[in-house]
């Protein structure tokens, strides 16, 4: 199908992705897309007008031919624009109720191409409990490269505390507020819209500063951070959005056309983009994504209120449960689509809250042997990092996934080596609390 060109000035076209139009060529009216699951199944997904095959087929072609000098069928060269990525940046921008979508060769790419659209000099102020390789490329790489300078600060708790904090590290050439939320990986939880009013409501904020929030652990299933008031949104496509642990890709979705054109211009200039393959399977992956996100939950949940119960756990940490003390900002925030979708009732008040649930041992947090001990001794969870994928996965924040976190800075976020991180994934959830049970046991605890 032919899709609008957006110029991005280096001689060119990348394609304009949009989350919805008027009539596809096969005749589908994008306004009868309404639900999650057949915007993820349809949108980017309409019939082939040449053999009418409902999968889109892998366009590999690197370029395309040309009827005459800048007549074109919407693409020219597939660093620019690719029919399989212009799909998948569609699809996901229907789901994040945003207009535009990109589409990046990792999550990290789609940090780096955000930072590098911000002016040498600026100023960001993050949540202290980022990602790993975010919290990297913010000191060691924007630092450098662009001279941008990054203020961490601890955006959950009391209202009137992150208030006080946020106000403070704002400054005038403050050009980028960046949110995880639940964080990594010890999820807590920002009030987005919260952040939002503190941001616009400054004295000192340009009205340019830009909001980002990082939505990989919830998918757009459980959370739309475009409707709490981002600016953008991004994703670590690697996780749930593709959700088989077989694609490593990024992503990023907004509204505003102007700042998109921007990191249109710089995805190609950079062109640290996709291939053809990554973004179909990533677009096959989507279409699920509904259901696998209900069962993530689900078992999440279970499992959080197994560990919740267990002598040898000092500290369950799941939003989902009312334990948690981000629990109402977290209920207040999940689509009601997810609220609605949970099928079990429990009078305590807990809900599925995504897949990623972190405990704490109840042990010396500097010593490793027993996280060592339990983590060896799993049966179905494998040893590894990433999150999001069908299998369930378990890592060691302190030594894995956030080893690059300076140790002054995991020891004032409670990354101890007694912090366990846990991807559940779609196995049975019987099966899971019971390799738990014995890998506890094995361990002394």
């Amino acid at each position: 199908m032919t899709v609008p060109a957006v110029a991005n000035g280096s001689g060119h076209t990348a394609s304009s992705s949009t989350a919805s139009s008027s009539q596809n060529d096969a005749g589908h009216h994008a306004a009868a897309f309404q639900g999650f699951s057949t915007k993820a199944i349809h949108i980017g997904s309409e019939p082939n007008p040449a053999t009418g095959a409902v999968i889109p087929p892998i366009s590999l072609s690197s370029t395309f031919a040309q009827d005459g000098i800048g007549n074109h069928k919407g693409y020219e060269y597939s660093r620019s624009g690719n029919p399989n990525r212009d799909s998948f940046e569609r699809a996901v921008a229907a789901l994040e109720n945003g207009t535009r979508g990109l589409a990046f060769s990792s999550g990290s790419a789609v940090t780096a191409t955000i930072l590098n659209s911000m002016p040498a000099g600026s100023h960001v102020v993050s949540v202290n409990d980022v990602y790993g390789g975010t919290y990297r490329y913010f000191t060691k790489v924007a630092t450098a490269s662009q001279g941008i300078t990054t203020s961490f600060v601890q955006m959950d708790g009391a209202k009137d505390e992150v208030k006080e904090r946020v106000n403070q590290a704002i400054r005038k050439e403050t050009s980028l507020v960046w949110i995880e939320t639940p964080t990594n990986p010890t999820l807590r939880v920002i009030d987005v819209p919260l952040i939002v009013s503190l941001v616009r409501s400054h004295p000192l904020a340009s009205p340019d500063v830009k909001i980002v929030v990082d939505n990989t652990f919830m998918s757009p299933w459980f959370q739309n951070p475009l409707d709490l008031g981002a600016d953008l949104v991004m994703h670590s496509v690697t996780k749930y959005l593709n959700g088989h642990s077989d694609v490593v890709m990024g992503i990023a979705a907004l509204n505003d056309d102007e700042w998109a054109d921007r990191l249109a211009f710089l995805q190609n200039s950079i062109g640290a983009v996709p291939s053809p393959f990554d973004s179909w399977l990533a677009l096959r992956g989507l279409k699920t994504l509904s259901l696998r996100m209900k069962a993530h939950g689900e078992s999440a949940l279970a499992i959080a209120q197994y560990l919740d119960s267990h002598p040898a756990i000092e500290t369950v940490i799941y939003p989902g449960l009312p334990s948690h003390p981000g629990h109402e900002v977290a209920r207040r925030q999940v689509t009601k689509r997810a609220r609605s979708a949970h099928t079990a009732s429990t009078e305590s008040g807990a809900f599925p809250y995504g897949g990623m649930v972190s405990f704490r041992l109840k042990v010396d947090p500097s010593d490793d042997a027993p996280a060592d001990k339990v983590l060896s001794s799993l049966r179905i969870f494998t040893l590894a990092e990433s999150l999001g994928g069908v299998e369930s996965l378990i890592e060691l924040p302190s030594k894995m996934t956030h080893g690059s976190v300076a140790l002054e800075d995991r020891i004032r976020l409670g990354i101890g080596h007694n912090l366990i991180r846990v991807s559940v994934g779609l196995e049975e959830t019987s099966d899971l609390i019971e390799d738990l049970r014995q890998a506890l046991a094995a361990a002394g605890l």
